[in-house]
């Protein structure tokens, strides 16, 4: 009788440590399947196959929605839900584009994992890249715990966050024209970006 409790008590302590892989081993698992789909020599023939795959890759840890809210700030609020729907689709274009083109220039460089801290349901990765000419940059990613699955939520490059310089330059846009107009800007950004 005790060894089958045993038994079930490591079987279900196995069973938590597997579904709630650590912030950083979440991270790890995404940028190596997409160094993976960057180096696949049959995919360099394939642009848009590539491109595809690589969305798809990035699409699993990133919370485009939140990262769309986070990016709009005050005015995310007095949108209509069709509003933030359209805009959170037009932000995840617009990640996915204009990050999948700078991961194709990847160069076999090596990237460090420094440090996590985790903080309840929030997380920061601390890392950074290589270059083959030794030069480094950090890259930060913050996550936030979304049912039982780390997501990030913000990625921080050289101590510049991605959806604080976004929210500067939308509230920008919305301030000096009109939210309409920051929409087609994106819908124009988004057209330039389409094609790999």
């Amino acid at each position: 009788m005790l060894k089958r409790i045993l038994l079930v008590l490591t079987a279900s302590l196995f069973t938590v440590s597997v579904a709630c892989a650590s912030p950083t081993d979440e991270v790890k698992k995404t940028v190596d399947e997409v160094v993976h789909i960057v180096a696949d020599k049959e995919l360099k023939k394939h642009e848009v196959k590539r491109r595809q795959a690589l969305k798809k890759a990035i699409s699993t840890i990133f919370d485009y929605s939140e990262m769309a809210k986070r990016s709009l700030g005050k005015h995310w609020n007095v949108r209509t839900a069709a509003e933030k729907k359209q805009f959170a689709e037009l932000f995840a274009t617009l990640l996915e584009n204009s990050y999948a083109g700078k991961i194709e220039s990847y160069n076999n460089e090596k990237i460090v994992y420094i440090k996590e801290i985790v903080e309840e349901e929030y997380a920061e990765i601390k890392s950074k890249v290589v270059t083959a000419a030794r030069d480094e940059f950090t890259l930060d990613y913050k996550l936030f715990k979304q049912n039982g699955k780390w997501m990030v939520y913000d990625v921080v490059i050289e101590g510049v966050s991605l959806v604080s310089n976004y929210r500067s330059q939308f509230n920008k846009i919305i301030t000096s024209s009109s939210y309409e107009k920051l929409v087609k800007k994106l819908q124009s950004k988004n057209e330039e970006l389409k094609a790999p």
